[in-house]
């Protein structure tokens, strides 16, 4: 029986070609969605809004009835909300940590007991590089993705002796919506920092996942697994 992967934030960019890799590699995927589902997807997919307690526990129970327990959980959605700090309110800091890392927690929290009772189990975050090299107008989201760094690294001494490991990959930039929508003029100088000189594909992060997800990945937890063309080196 293939083993089941939750990835959030599967209906587009990142999350999406992680799903859909997972896919191709045998898991038995759910990706969940806020509004609609992926459109084209290979995948199972299920409603969550991740900031609602709630919310997270319908759709682990909807995945625990019809497909099993889960075990890989790549914790991949999240918000940016990008301000100078002067500017930024209280919800534009908060909202982001709740997205990001509160979120990452309540889903580590539900998915780890079943994970312990099987000693198999699979957690991935999916951090930045903002995490460590720190972002102007991103003092929210770089907060919020350098917790998880701190709370996956703290997962991965908990849980090694159920073999449950836990680990954190922090792409740079990726060509998604996001990149799309800046300005020649922002691209040019994003490239600019990073050393190999152009801007990394979805699938070579969903490539990253996949290997941490599998078998082959059993003695690597607790690392940071860069996927940013160099631009975290310090």
């Amino acid at each position: 029986m293939s083993k089941v992967a939750l990835v959030t934030g599967a209906n587009r960019g990142i999350g999406f070609a992680i799903a859909q890799k997972l896919h191709g590699e045998g898991f038995t995927v759910v990706g969940t969605h806020r509004s609609s589902p992926a459109e084209d997807a290979k995948f199972h997919s299920v409603p969550c809004d991740i900031t609602i307690p709630e919310s997270i526990e319908s759709a682990f129970s909807l995945i625990e009835e019809q497909y099993g327990p889960v075990q890989v959980l790549v914790a991949n959605a999240g918000i940016t909300k990008d301000n100078l700090l002067p500017r930024m309110t209280d919800d534009d800091f908060v909202s982001v940590i709740e997205a990001n890392l509160i979120s990452a927690y309540r889903l580590a929290k539900r998915a780890i007991k079943p994970m312990m009772k099987e000693k198999w189990g699979r957690v991935i975050l999916i951090s930045s590089v903002v995490a460590s090299a720190g972002q102007s107008g991103q003092a929210n989201y770089a907060a919020s993705k350098s917790g998880l760094v701190g709370f996956g690294r703290s997962l991965a001494k908990e849980f090694a002796s159920r073999n449950i490991t836990t680990n954190i990959v922090a792409p740079g930039p990726i060509k998604t919506d996001m990149i799309s929508a800046l300005s020649d003029k922002q691209r040019e100088s994003i490239l600019g920092s990073v050393p190999l000189r152009r801007f990394g594909e979805v699938n070579e992060v969903a490539s990253t996942v996949s290997f941490l997800a599998s078998e082959d990945a059993g003695y690597i937890t607790g690392a940071i697994i860069p996927v940013d063309g160099g631009l975290g080196i310090s």
